[in-house]
């Protein structure tokens, strides 16, 4: 083993050979930090033998020899040299770890001890002892098992055949139990506080539960400020009382977002969005709280208000009521041109629709959410030159579960899957018989820390007698192109297309949207730094009508930015096919947000 200089300074040089560089990187710390003077100096040197010979010990070595050199110099730093033998290490013989109390009946002990690594035959290594030993005690008192202690912990070495025996007995004594939980700081009813508690009266005492607990009044919004306190010091005949501290979110939130599509497609070369949203968490002290969302783009002006009631949950079980105005633009229309002979864009198929919406979410105890609604909406728009303005009353039932590797802005893995079914029917109201079926998936995974894979797929099909297709409105077809689609093309400027003789008698063609979707998507994205990233992409699939699938793919890449807010994502797409209706983009797609 070569030798390694561990540091240096005004006073001392010290050079270490014969071990690794783990253990080189131990006896660094057994020695301390280096002399400043010339009497420490000498102190730091008188010390150098026991503390090289107690780093050896703690990793094993009971039988190294080491030869210290010491090079004095009239001018510059003194040169320490410590040329060491290690010798035969200390192996582990058998470990006996033996519990005692109520712990014997927690399986999560076992559970740690199953998990374990260190096994006879290992190398006797203090540092894993003592490791051992802590997370014994700190398992111990997360569980609530506060009287717990160790009858025995020790270590049996014989030098001689250069073996080791680990003997750890703990007594957890008795475990302890939730006692009363009491609010401060906030004017919610004591029911709407209560029902957040993940644990019963009397439960035994977990941290883990107190970690949930905390995670719930979180979600909720109601709140800028969380504390959940066991009060370790009130404990009374074996209940822990549980003090949670409260500060109320101001009464009015404004959250600001920007984004931007930047290409050659249809016919605008930016394509800015604005979205402005007004929140108050909490309107009364049953939990209401609204939030009204209005969203600003070239021809596409939008607002939505939607009031929550919590029902028997604030989180699990709400009432959502729904009203907006939303004005959209999809597809793209064109008329010939005799003398080019070619198509030239004249506009895009414009709609505006009035909602108003019922809907109760509640969640299941496998973190599935259940949506039940009812909306109504009337949509305006003009599709081959012919104006429409059909009603719907929407039954619909919606089933989604996301699961997070973390919950930071930007999670590591996971995977949200959303499945929804829609109806209408004249009987009750609506003026078409139509059910939409959707699906949607996104999967998220890291590996090795830096690389990391996001992958999407979205399927959908609207159900309509053939002679009604027209009267299904565009907010309900299914156009693709976006950021949130494929990209390197504009929001929604792809799907079917109708050609027609317009009121000029001169040929015109407009995309008019399909009745089923097809779309996936797989990026991979790799981390310069923890807050960089760079990444590249393919989209591919395309909106169609039955027997009409022309597939599009793009490609493309990106850095994004990991800001304390979220991820802003700039993209550059390029559509790699040429439609009839739209010719080879490319797209800058500015985006922020979280992916899950």
């Amino acid at each position: 083993m070569s030798g390694f200089v561990l540091a240096d300074n005004n006073w001392l040089t010290i050079k270490v050979s014969g071990v690794n560089k783990k253990i080189e990187k131990n006896i660094f710390a057994h020695l301390g930090t280096l002399p400043e003077n010339e009497v420490q100096r000498r102190a730091f040197l008188f010390t150098v033998d026991d503390n090289t010979q107690d780093a050896l010990e703690s990793m094993g070595y009971y039988h190294g020899i080491l030869d210290v050199d010491v090079k004095e110099n009239d001018n510059g730093p003194w040169e320490l040299s410590l040329n060491i033998t290690l010798g035969d290490p200390v192996i582990i013989q058998w470990i006996d770890i033996r519990f005692q109390g109520e712990m014997l009946e927690d399986d999560t002990f076992s559970l740690w001890l199953n998990r374990l690594k260190v096994k006879p035959g290992d190398t006797l290594n203090h540092g894993v002892y003592d490791l051992i030993k802590s997370q014994l005690v700190t398992l111990a008192l997360a569980r609530g098992y506060f009287d717990g202690q160790y009858t025995k912990a020790e270590i049996s070495i014989n030098r001689d055949l250069n073996t080791a025996q680990i003997n750890l007995q703990f007594d957890s004594g008795k475990r302890y139990l939730f006692g009363h939980v009491d609010f401060e700081g906030s004017t919610l009813h004591d029911d709407l506080l209560e029902s957040l508690i993940p644990f019963d009266a009397d439960a035994p005492y977990a941290t883990q539960q107190l970690t949930e607990f905390n995670r719930n009044l979180l979600d909720t919004g109601y709140f800028s400020n969380i504390k959940v306190l066991p009060q370790l010091d009130k404990i009374d005949t074996g209940l822990v009382p549980i003090k949670v501290e409260l500060s109320p979110r101001p009464s009015h939130l404004i959250d600001v977002g920007l984004g931007a599509d930047i290409g050659n497609s249809t016919e605008n070369a930016v394509d800015p969005r604005v979205r402005v949203t007004w929140r108050t968490p909490q309107i009364n002290s049953y939990g209401h709280y609204q939030e009204t969302s209005a969203e600003w783009s070239p021809e596409r002006p939008k607002i939505l208000t939607t009031y929550t009631i919590p029902l028997t949950h604030p989180l699990d079980d709400q009432l959502k009521i729904k009203l907006g105005l939303l004005r959209d633009t999809y597809g793209v229309t064109q008329d010939y041109d005799a003398d080019k002979r070619e198509f030239s864009n004249t506009g895009q198929l414009e709609s505006k629709k009035y909602l108003i919406g019922l809907t109760r979410q509640r969640r299941s105890k496998n973190n599935w959410l259940h949506g039940y609604s009812i909306e109504s909406m009337r949509e305006f728009y003009t599709q081959l030159d012919t104006d429409y303005d059909p009603r719907f009353y929407l039954l619909s039932y919606n089933l989604t579960k996301t699961v997070r590797g973390d919950n930071t802005l930007d999670p590591k893995s996971g995977y949200r899957q959303t499945y929804s079914i829609e109806y209408a029917d004249p009987s009750l109201g609506s003026t078409i018989r139509l059910a939409r079926l959707q699906a949607r998936f996104k999967w998220i995974e890291t590996l090795f820390d830096k690389h990391r894979f996001v992958a999407r797929i979205d399927l959908a099909a609207n159900i309509a007698d053939k002679n009604d297709i027209d009267y299904i409105p565009p907010s309900l077809r299914y156009f693709a192109g976006g950021d949130q689609s494929i990209r390197g093309y504009s929001y929604q400027e792809l799907g079917p297309y109708i050609d027609y003789t317009n009121d000029d008698g001169g040929l015109s063609r407009q995309v008019v949207g399909g009745r089923y979707l097809a779309i996936g998507s797989i990026e991979y994205q790799y981390y310069l730094t923890p807050t960089w990233r760079v990444a590249t992409f393919v989209d591919a699939g395309n909106a169609f009508d039955t027997q009409q699938f022309e597939p599009v793919v793009s490609v493309g890449g990106g850095v994004h930015w990991i800001s304390p807010i979220g991820p802003i994502r700039m993209d550059l797409g390029f559509g790699l096919k040429e439609t009839e209706t739209v010719a080879r983009s490319y797209r800058f797609h500015l985006t922020m947000g979280t992916d899950l």
